[in-house]
C-alpha cells in the first residue's frame, strides 16, 4: 500500500532491544523480568550523589556483534552522554546514552516483501540504559507509583533511515531485525516484556515529492499486528488532515488498541531539547582491534544463513522456509531432526512446522521444549520411508512418544501393532475382493473419474486392518484397474 489517494508513506522506525546480560549496563544489578517492585534496585542505577556508573562489557559484545551482523562500520572509540529529561521514571534525572558518536553506523537489512527484496538503511545502532516503569493501578486511583527494576537494563536502540514505504515493509523489517537478535543470543524478542520495543517515525508527502512531510512518532508498540494497524491508521490520518487543507503537527502519539486509533501523548522532542552533553563519569569506550577482530571471528549462523540453506540447498517451500528462519528455536529442531533422517528434508519439514509446531504451541521454550526428541522424530520418519511403518500408524507412534509413554519409535510401532505386513499374497487379494465388490467405483474409475481410488485404497486398509503401505495398495490397484 504504497500510493494512499496519491500521497507515498515514508517510515522509520526505532527499536529498543533488551540485551540478554544477566546484570544492568552500568551497575550489578540483575536484570531478571518479573521481580518484586523496586528490589532489583542500588545507588548506581537510582541515581545517588557519589554513585559511579561501570560499564558491563557483554552489553558492549552484544551490540558490536549485532553492528557486525548488518554490516555496520563500529566506531572503535564512542562517548556515553547524558540525555536529560525530566519523567518520574528516570530516577537521575537524565538517561545515559550515545548520541553523537555511537558505537555503530552505516549498516544495511535487505527484508523480503512480497517476494522482492528491499535494501533497509541502519543510521545507528548505540548503547543506552532504559527507564523505569510507570505504574497507573492500584487502590487510589489518584495515585501512580514507579517501578525502578528496569532502570539501569541495557539497551542497543537501532534507528533505520526513513526507507520504508508501507506497513508491511515495516513488519517484515522488525521481523528479521528480531530474528537476527535471537540467533545471535543478544535478545529474547519478547515483546509483550517489553525486550523488543519499536517507535515508529511517519509522515506523508505527494507522490513524487521528494521532500519529507511532517512527521509524528508512534511510542511502544508491542506487537507486530499492532504496528501494521497503528501506521495505517497515522497514515491515514494524515492524508485526511492534509486533503482537508490542515497541517499535520509534530508530535508524540500513542496506539489505543481498544479504540483502533493513534491519540495525542505529547509534543515531539527534538534533540537540542534533551540538552545533550559527554557524561563525565564514564570514559571514552574504547573497542580494541584485538576485541573487535574476536567479535568478528565468532559471528554465528545468521537468519540469511539458515534461509539460504532451506531454499537453495534443501529446496523447502517458501511458508515452510519462512517458519523455520524466524522461530530459531523450531529451526534448531529441524536441523536435529534432519541430521537423523537426511535424505527426506521435505518430510521433515512437514513433520516439524505442523506437528511439532503444535505440540510447543504454548510451551515454554518453544521447540526447546518438546517433548519429543529432535532425533527420536527422524527416527520415526526414517521408519516411514523404509516401509517398516504408514503415515498414520507415524502419527500413533508420535502422540506416545509426546505423552512420554515411549522414548523409541520402533519399540513403540511394534507395541501399537501399527507395523506394517510385508505379505503380496494377502495384499493381491485384498485388492481384488475390492474391486469384485466395488462395481459402481470400478466403473466410475474407468470412466475417467480417478479421485474414486482413495475409496478404495481405504477399502484394502481396512480389509487389512491398516498393516500394509497404502503406496503399495494404491500401486496395485491401479495396476489391476488400468490392466
Amino acid at each position: 500500500m504504497n500510493d494512499h489517494r496519491g500521497f507515498e508513506s515514508v517510515i522509520g522506525l526505532e527499536v529498543h532491544a533488551q540485551l540478554l546480560t544477566r546484570s544492568k549496563i552500568f551497575c550489578g544489578c540483575p536484570t531478571a523480568f518479573g521481580a518484586t517492585p523496586n528490589s532489583h534496585v542500588c545507588p548506581v542505577c537510582l541515581g545517588h550523589p557519589g554513585a559511579l556508573p561501570v560499564l558491563n562489557r557483554a552489553a558492549v559484545e552484544h551490540a558490536v556483534r549485532f553492528g557486525l551482523a548488518i554490516g555496520c562500520r563500529i566506531n572503535q572509540r564512542s562517548v556515553f552522554a547524558r540525555k536529560n529529561y525530566f519523567y518520574p521514571d528516570l530516577p537521575k534525572g537524565y538517561q545515559i546514552s550515545q548520541f553523537d558518536r555511537p558505537l555503530c553506523e552505516h549498516g544495511q537489512l535487505v527484508v523480503d516483501v512480497d517476494g522482492q527484496p528491499r535494501p533497509i538503511g541502519i543510521i545507528r545502532v548505540h548503547l543506552e540504559e532504559d527507564a523505569g516503569k510507570n505504574l497507573h493501578q492500584g487502590s487510589d486511583p489518584s495515585r501512580s507509583y514507579v517501578d525502578y527494576n528496569r532502570a539501569g537494563v541495557p539497551l542497543a536502540e537501532i534507528v533505520s533511515a526513513p526507507d520504508l514505504r508501507s506497513p508491511a515493509e515495516a513488519v517484515a523489517y522488525l521481523r528479521e531485525l528480531r530474528a537476527i537478535l535471537i540467533y545471535l543470543e543478544s535478545c529474547d524478542g519478547n515483546m509483550q516484556e517489553g525486550s523488543f520495543r519499536c517507535d515508529a517515525n511517519v509522515s506523508v508527502r505527494p507522490v513524487g515529492q521528494s521532500a519529507l512531510g511532517t512527521r509524528t512518532e508512534l511510542k511502544n508498540i508491542n506487537s507486530f499486528k499492532f504496528v501494521a494497524q497503528a501506521l495505517e491508521h497515522e497514515i491515514e490520518r494524515q492524508i485526511d488532515v492534509l486533503a482537508d487543507g490542515g497541517q499535520v503537527e509534530q508530535e508524540t502519539r500513542l496506539w489505543d488498541e481498544e479504540a483502533h486509533r493513534t491519540r495525542p501523548m505529547r509534543g515531539k522532542e527534538e534533540s537540542h531539547d534533551y540538552r545533550y552533553f559527554p557524561d563525565p563519569d564514564l570514559l571514552p569506550l574504547v573497542v580494541d582491534d584485538g576485541w573487535l577482530e574476536r567479535l568478528r571471528r565468532e559471528r554465528p549462523l545468521l537468519p540469511a544463513d539458515r534461509r539460504a540453506r532451506l531454499q537453495g540447498e534443501l529446496g523447502l517451500p517458501a511458508p515452510d522456509v519462512a517458519m523455520l528462519v524466524e522461530d530459531k528455536a523450531l529451526g534448531d529442531y529441524f536441523e536435529a531432526a534432519l541430521s537423523r533422517c537426511p535424505g527426506n528434508p521435505r518430510a521433515v519439514a512437514n513433520w516439524v512446522v505442523n506437528d511439532v509446531q503444535a505440540l510447543v504451541k504454548n510451551a515454554v521454550g518453544g521447540a526447546a521444549a518438546c517433548p519429543v526428541a529432535p532425533d527420536a522424530l527422524g527416527a520415526l520418519i526414517g521408519l516411514v520411508d523404509a516401509g517398516v511403518v504408514a503415515s498414520a500408524g507415524a502419527r500413533q507412534v508420535f502422540f506416545e512418544l509426546a505423552a512420554g509413554r515411549a522414548s523409541d519409535p520402533a519399540v513403540a510401532a511394534r507395541a501399537l501393532g501399527v507395523e506394517l505386513v510385508d505379505d503380496s499374497a494377502a495384499l493381491a487379494a485384498a485388492v481384488d475382493q475390492v474391486i469384485a465388490s466395488s462395481g459402481a467405483e470400478v466403473d466410475k474409475y474407468r470412466a475417467g473419474k480417478k479421485q474414486v481410488i482413495g475409496y478404495l485404497v481405504g477399502q484394502v486398509l481396512r480389509r487389512l486392518g491398516g498393516k500394509v503401505d497404502p503406496k503399495q495398495v494404491n500401486e496395485l490397484l491401479r495396476r489391476r484397474l488400468d490392466a
